[in-house]
Order: structure tokens, then sequence, then C-alpha cells
């Protein structure tokens, strides 16, 4: 399959800071500050790796998967001189034929789930969460759905549609509305124990979002 990301693959990272202020980064690696060492944690579509490095800096199990090699190549460069009580694990896959199920703590879809339109991205979240373990975590770091005033949702369509055109016309990626992430993965069996916003002009623009299994409390009835 050809990479889409031949031509911005390179400035990606740099794209991301300039157009954000780094708040794209600190949206990714928000959710990282819960990690305990010796975790496994999935990165889904990895871009640079920045953040999958602060979550291996942390003492995480990190594996990272990326169909585009050209991204690859970016967090290979970014991992040089580096080094972890585990190191980084890279693998080049589509991340619908990477089927390790329940073998993570965390699985982490940054910035990753925008790409594809709206029921291929249901299926690949569907996918992503049969890797989490039982008790783990799903994590989506994107931009935010559109909430508050009919200013605020205007400033937050704008910002989205600015981004989702740029990457249609340079990856090739899929161009649609903002995904209320919360709302597919509560159906999807999760629930929603915290979210994080991260504003541009004092706006909340992205946010990062973690997710567990929803527990079903059995309760026994005991005969009188």
């Amino acid at each position: 399959m050809a990479d889409k990301y031949k031509i911005i693959g390179p400035v990606y990272d740099l794209l991301s800071t300039i157009y954000s202020g780094n708040q794209i980064h600190k949206s990714k690696t928000a959710m990282n500050a819960d990690l305990q060492e010796d975790q496994k944690i999935l990165f889904a579509g990895v871009g640079h790796g920045r953040d999958a490095i602060d979550a291996a800096e942390r003492g995480a199990e990190v594996t990272v998967v990326d169909l585009s090699a050209t991204m690859l190549k970016n967090v290979e460069k970014n991992l040089k001189g580096r080094n972890f009580k585990h190191p980084i694990r890279l693998v080049h896959s589509d991340i619908l034929e990477f089927n390790e199920t329940e073998e993570y703590d965390q699985v982490v879809a940054n910035f990753f789930l925008n790409v594809f339109p709206e029921d291929f991205m249901v299926t690949v979240m569907k996918h992503l969460t049969t890797l989490v373990k039982p008790e783990g975590h799903f994590v989506v770091g994107d931009f935010h759905y559109p909430t508050g005033n009919i200013l605020t949702k205007a400033f937050q369509s704008a910002y989205w549609y600015i981004a989702v055109g740029i990457f249609t016309i340079f990856a090739k990626n899929a161009f649609h509305k903002i995904y209320n992430y919360p709302k597919h993965i509560e159906g999807m069996g999760f629930s929603v124990e915290k979210t994080q916003s991260f504003n541009v002009l004092m706006i909340p623009t992205l946010w990062s979002i973690k997710a567990s299994r929803k527990q079903i409390i059995k309760s026994e009835q005991k005969a009188a």
C-alpha cells in the first residue's frame, strides 16, 4: 500500500507545533501521567512518536504500530541516543492486522482515528478496544467535539476544518465533521473516566479522553 505521508510526514510534528503552539503534544501526553512502570502500552498511528517516547521515559513497555514507513523512520530518528528501561518496539503494519488481543494495559489513538471516514473509524476503534486488557484503558487524543456557545462551536469547527483540509489535500485523509469520540467509546462498552481539554486562543480545541471497560456488577439474592 502506498505511503500517504511521504510528503507531509517529515514535517508532521513541525506543523502540529506551529498550528497548536505545542497544545497537540500536550494533549497526546496528558494521560501518560497516570502510567505505572512496566505497564504495556500500545500507540496506534504514532506519528513522530514523542508521546510514545514520553511513555517509555516513565518506564512503560511501549509498542508503536504505524502503516506509514515515513512516520516510523521519523520515530527512529527521535529514538537515536535514547535509552529506556524497555526499548520501544516498532511495528510496521495495518492496525487491523495487529491482533495482540487483550495484551495492553493502555491502548492509545492520538490524532489517528480522524484520518478515516466515520464508518471505518468505528471499525478501527472497535478493533483497538479488543487489544485492551479487561482492566485496561483506552485513550483518544484529538480535536475537541464542538461545545459551548455558538461562537465557541464555530471556532472549534473552523479550527478542525482547516486541519482536515490540509491533510485531505496532502495525505488524502477523509474529509468529515469532528467525531464525538465519547459517544462512540461509550457505545462500545467502555466508560469515560477522564477528559482533559487544551485551549488555542483560550478556546478548548483539543482534548484527551481516557476510558475503561464498564464493569457489570452481579448481585446475588439469598434465599429467605
